[in-house]
């Protein structure tokens, strides 16, 4: 029940103006850098934004000096884009969520009617001039994965692979039916990122996937991010939620989700830059909550992102070296696109803003909607842009926002869609084609451009070129190209081809990069017959203090446990013995005993003493895993109150977890919440019209950025029964350890009519004069 000012963007179904853009040559933004004015940029009161053709939308753009920005698609070619994937002739896979909110209270949004497009350069000028249909009639597709001989499609609820055959749909599987199961749209599942450990990872999930032959496998793993996920060039995953900059996980993606009585990882779900202030070039009032303080600023631009959506690691050959590791963040709701520059000191990665009081690329087109960004085959930085002017879905809509929404007709038209992409000035680069030559491929794993590797990595895996296992491993044991021999190490474990000698090569290296990457692909290739050379080098890693190594060697116990639980028990017990005040190695600790912390805890020979921060950890969890043997059945609750329960599942748990403990960064805990099991008048009122912080629970105060400042009401849709809210209370007041009696319709109703009138979220003081 959180406020999400949506990176999607009403779609229509008519143009009133329509951009053609057959025999036209490319657009590009006329010079307009950070050292330059445009009259649009002063500071005005918001009036009309007028539709208008990419050339004038371009014009409107501040860029970063030395860069321009070129128009790669436009409707009618392209409409509401929401992902893609190129291939490996360099054309775009686009994802078009045509059905999303045909109007503000989302009339038809189950029609079938989202494509998957193929958009092709047919004369190689650069841009986009021809448009396939692959796949129509889908329910608000969200995104892709080429691999193999086909396709992943997730289109909720369900994630399919269709067969592609000389570029057409053929048979199709079901991969997961509950691939997107609770959540409205704006919380569901997406991103489908092929990382660099072979496995497929998911934004808003806890899942990755990864095919065998004909098999899917589906893991669990840390949930993570919320719209948009990416990897940098050692395949560490970066996403963020709406209210965040970046986020992103230290370790590898794979290691230490095991324990369910664990509620987080340190070094997962990090803050990879704190630092959430944006700046906007124009007034931008037109977010769901601007009229509460601190929103806008005195000049009615937004202060802080608000709608985060689909981030990227830059990791392509145009820019230069001071972009290198340089992470840029969409904000669709102030038109722009932020630049942060990360660094990276042992195993944690932190960052800055590039800039402080201007981004890397701003517009004063109100209708600029970047969602999504992504690293493409000629080396630039692409955008996709919903080019819409709603970007809010009906179940946070505000009667501020929807008179915002009339005031400057923002709502017509709603079917265009744009795709750009930022070079540096002057640069006319052309896309590495991806060759069917093996050894040509193996040779592309050192290619300077992150994506040319990434998808040679997996075009040597998808069509078994086991021929290249030589190349590969001279490839693995060079050392002028560490990218080079990185990639290597993956493709032959892709190839199911990885040898225990050339791992245990890697774990004895000086360099960190080495290792790293060493550890990591450990816990994939390691077999009864081979867990005892492992035992020994992770031994002799600790013999030798390699701190950097300590939560790897805390991680990998999970997997020695599985041949041998008292040789993962002795390194453990050595971890804790000397890393027992390091948040990271604790932390992967625990997350080997599920379902045994109590007795771990009073183990001296694992645990040395609860005085440490490990013992702290462990108590923290112990009762955790106590509050929750005195929850309620829930399957006896969603009988009694289904349509709470359903409710509960589709705008509710997103932000405050299925057990009602709440999540990090998102929301506080409903179990156990005076708010919630307290006084009846005030829980009505803050579900109806919202509650804004700080606000105590349980005698913690929470706020930002510990949570979220704001969450969103449900009383704006008037379409909402009271008797839905009713149930909804009801079961939440029920749930967990919660045990307060039920909420009637009529009293939702009675505070619904006292509350006529109101669009401001309540605060604590207000609450407590209830």
């Amino acid at each position: 029940m959180k406020k999400l000012q949506s990176y999607f963007l009403f779609l229509g179904i008519s143009l009133s103006l329509v951009y053609c853009k057959t025999n036209r040559q490319p657009v590009v933004n006329q010079a307009v850098t950070k050292n330059e004015t445009v009259a649009d940029a002063a500071p005005k009161p918001a009036g009309l934004s007028p539709f208008l053709v990419p050339e004038a939308t371009i014009a409107k753009m501040q860029i970063e000096e030395g860069f321009e920005i070129k128009l790669v698609a436009a409707e009618p070619l392209v409409s509401a884009p929401v992902a893609m994937q190129f291939d490996d002739q360099g054309r775009m896979w686009v994802v078009e969520m045509t059905g999303y909110m045909p109007d503000t209270i989302g009339t038809g949004e189950d029609i079938p009617n989202g494509n998957i497009v193929i958009l092709a350069d047919k004369n190689q000028d650069g841009t986009y001039d021809e448009r396939t249909v692959v796949i129509d009639s889908l329910v608000l597709p969200r995104a892709i994965c080429l691999i193999e001989d086909g396709i992943l499609v997730a289109e909720p609820t369900n994630l399919w692979f269709y067969e592609i055959k000389n570029g057409k749909a053929g048979n199709r599987t079901l991969v997961d039916p509950k691939y997107t199961e609770g959540g409205n749209v704006e919380h569901q599942p997406n991103g489908l990122l092929r990382a660099m450990d072979n496995w497929i990872y998911n934004a808003k999930s806890d899942k990755r996937y990864r095919r065998k032959g004909d098999k899917w496998l589906i893991e669990h793993t840390h949930f993570r991010g919320q719209w948009g996920i990416c990897q940098d060039n050692y395949g560490r995953l970066y996403y963020n939620n709406n209210s965040q900059n970046l986020l992103g996980d230290f370790f590898p993606a794979g290691l230490g989700a095991w324990n369910k009585n664990q509620r987080t990882v340190a070094g997962y779900n990090e803050k990879s830059v704190a630092n959430n202030k944006v700046y906007p070039i124009h007034p931008t009032p037109g977010v769901n909550r601007g009229y509460m303080q601190n929103i806008l600023d005195d000049s009615l631009r937004l202060n802080d992102f608000t709608a985060a959506a689909g981030p990227v690691i830059y990791r392509g050959d145009l820019f230069g070296k001071n972009y290198e590791f340089n992470a840029f963040v969409p904000e669709p709701s102030a038109n722009l696109i932020k630049r942060n520059i990360l660094n990276e000191k042992g195993y944690v990665v932190k960052g800055e803003q590039a800039y402080k009081g201007r981004e890397f690329l701003a517009s004063t087109d109100e209708r600029f909607r970047p969602v999504s960004l992504y690293n493409a085959p000629d080396g630039a930085m692409y955008i996709l842009d919903m080019y819409r002017g709603i970007i809010q879905h009906k179940t946070y809509l505000t009667p501020y926002l929807k008179e915002q929404i009339g005031k400057r007709s923002l709502t017509q038209p709603l079917s265009s869609g744009r795709i750009y992409k930022v070079v540096p000035k002057g640069a006319a680069p052309k896309p590495v084609i991806i060759p069917d030559d093996a050894q040509e491929l193996v040779r592309l794993l050192g290619h300077p451009n992150g994506w040319v590797r990434d998808r040679a990595q997996q075009k040597l895996i998808d069509f078994k070129y086991n021929q290249t296992l030589p190349a590969l491993r001279a490839a693995l044991v060079q050392t002028a190209n560490p990218l080079l021999a990185i990639h290597a190490l993956w493709t032959l474990e892709g190839l199911n081809s990885l040898k225990t000698e050339e791992v245990l090569a890697w774990l004895n290296r000086p360099e960190w990069t080495y290792r790293m990457q060493g550890l990591y692909a450990a816990s994939g290739v390691m077999t009864p017959k081979s867990y005892p050379q492992y035992v020994s080098a992770l031994s002799t890693m600790l013999d030798n203090n390699d701190t950097l190594a300590a939560p790897y060697v805390a991680f990998l116990c999970k997997n020695i446990a599985g041949f041998d639980e008292p040789a993962a028990r002795g390194l453990l017990a050595r971890l804790s013995s000397r890393y027992a005040n390091n948040r990271y190695v604790a932390d992967a600790i625990i997350s080997n005993l599920e379902g045994r912390e109590e007795l771990a805890l009073a183990d001296t020979t694992l645990i040395a003493g609860t005085g440490s921060l490990l013992g702290k950890q462990l108590e923290k969890v112990v009762t955790s895993v106590k509050n929750a043997q005195g929850n309620r059945n829930p399957e006896t609750l969603k009988k009694e109150f289904p349509k709470g329960a359903a409710l509960f599942t589709s705008i509710c748990q997103t932000c405050h977890g299925p057990d009602g403990a709440g999540v990090k960064s998102l929301a506080p805990p409903l179990n156990q919440s005076e708010w919630v099991t307290g006084n009846k008048d005030k829980l009505i009122s803050i579900v109806l019209f919202g509650l804004t912080g700080p606000v105590r629970v349980n005698g913690h105060v929470y706020q930002t950025p510990e949570v979220s400042g704001d969450m969103p009401g449900i009383g704006y849709d008037k379409d909402m029964p009271s008797e839905d809210i009713a149930q909804l209370l009801s079961y939440i007041r029920k749930s967990w350890r919660n045990n307060a009696d039920a909420i009637s319709t009529e009293e939702v109703a009675r505070t619904r009519q006292k509350l006529t009138g109101r669009e401001k979220a309540f605060t604590e003081t207000e609450l407590n004069g209830i």
